[in-house]
């Protein structure tokens, strides 16, 4: 185990990584960039991601089975028919962030997705159509030279916003959209890099 564990991290990782947190290292080796279709995983990728917004990513990430347990492991269907009691028995949970605002963002976003749905088929059409299904790689020497918004990014956003969503500004979605494969920002060194 020992021995698996040092050959795991001696990998050459994106310099974000913190090797002393595992749980962060297991999210960019089997995650962070991974092309995700899925429709529960993607609303709670994007979920987390608004929860982060002035907070690290590493914060939110430790509190992610918190968050699944407090939004019924992050069904649409049910997320979206949460009602004020359902925000009062959120905020008490001990393991989500206390911020009333970000956790009735994650409700009204719920009830957005599902109007994209309707709209698009699915919230996966929605976002994946706009890099033609396939992942956009990017050129990263290092990953704090790196874009934190793109053009694509400002555009999802300003149309996220038209549509009623919260807690979305263009660093949100690009860190979303780097999160869940449509942009490999992996660094050009990383093992991770375009291993689709």
């Amino acid at each position: 185990m020992q021995r698996e564990l040092k050959m795991s991290l001696d990998k050459k990782r994106c310099g974000w990584v913190k090797l002393s947190e595992p749980i962060y290292v297991a999210y960019h080796d089997e995650e962070w960039g991974e092309p995700l279709h899925d429709e529960r995983a993607l609303f709670e990728l994007f979920s987390l991601e608004t929860q982060s917004a002035g907070l690290s990513w590493l914060t939110v990430l430790k509190k992610r089975e918190g968050y699944r347990s407090a939004f019924d492991n992050f069904d649409l269907a049910k997320v979206a028919s949460y009602v004020d009691s359902d925000v009062e028995r959120i905020i008490q949970s001990a393991d989500v962030i206390k911020y009333k605002a970000k956790i009735e963002a994650i409700i009204t976003n719920a009830k957005a997705f599902e109007q994209i749905q309707k709209e698009f088929g699915s919230i996966d059409n929605y976002f994946w159509s706009k890099v033609g299904n396939r992942p956009i790689l990017n050129d990263v020497s290092d990953y704090k030279t790196a874009p934190t918004t793109s053009k694509l990014s400002d555009e999802i956003t300003k149309d996220l916003k038209k549509r009623g969503f919260k807690f979305v500004g263009s660093v949100t979605i690009y860190a979303f959209m780097q999160a869940c494969g449509m942009m490999d920002d992996h660094e050009n060194e990383c093992f991770c890099k375009n291993k689709k």
